[in-house]
């Protein structure tokens, strides 16, 4: 099932999707926020880091996290490398939401109980490349600013119209006036 974009950048971009991963939401936003908008390489040294507990954020490591979103992030880097990116000068962009809601089977002393997922999107995006506009593209704006031209144009007949009725009207109105006078 293909998902939306979270959103969709202006210029050249590489994107993965991990669709249910058993992690803490909470966990992947934490993570997310901290690597998003960051250039690519150190969106991965601080995930590289935090995986091998050279740091940590807050006092956690956040292993079963970082080790997912690593994955994906990976998975992003090959994309961007077969869509010919410059990984020296991308940015990423990463969010995470809320996956399936999945109860366990229903046992004594777990009863209620629900299993994690967690829905991450990361997006890799080129800040050194141009957007290139296909040509359909370009066919469709020209479109539109001809039939916003033709719009105009008619807006400003339908006001000087307007105006010769208005003044018609007066004449007329003036004209019978002084027959009655």
């Amino acid at each position: 099932m293909f998902m939306p974009y979270t959103f969709k950048p202006e210029k050249a971009y590489a994107r993965a999707y991990g669709r249910n991963i058993p992690i803490s939401t909470k966990d992947a936003i934490l993570i997310c926020k901290k690597i998003r908008k960051k250039s690519f390489f150190k969106s991965k040294k601080l995930l590289e880091d935090l995986k091998m507990k050279k740091i940590s954020l807050g006092g956690k490591y956040y292993t079963k996290a970082v080790t997912n979103i690593l994955k994906l992030l990976e998975s992003a880097e090959k994309n961007a490398e077969f869509s010919e990116l410059n990984l020296d000068k991308c940015v990423v962009y990463a969010s995470a939401s809320h996956g399936a809601i999945v109860h366990r089977r229903r046992r004594a002393s777990n009863f209620g109980s629900k299993l994690k997922y967690t829905n991450l999107e990361i997006i890799v995006v080129d800040r050194s490349a141009k957007k290139e506009v296909e040509p359909q593209q370009k066919k469709e704006t020209a479109a539109k600013q001809e039939t916003g031209k033709q719009a105009d144009a008619k807006k400003k007949d339908t006001a000087k119209e307007r105006k010769k009725s208005e003044e018609n009207i007066e004449k007329e109105s003036s004209g019978e006036v002084k027959k009655s006078v």
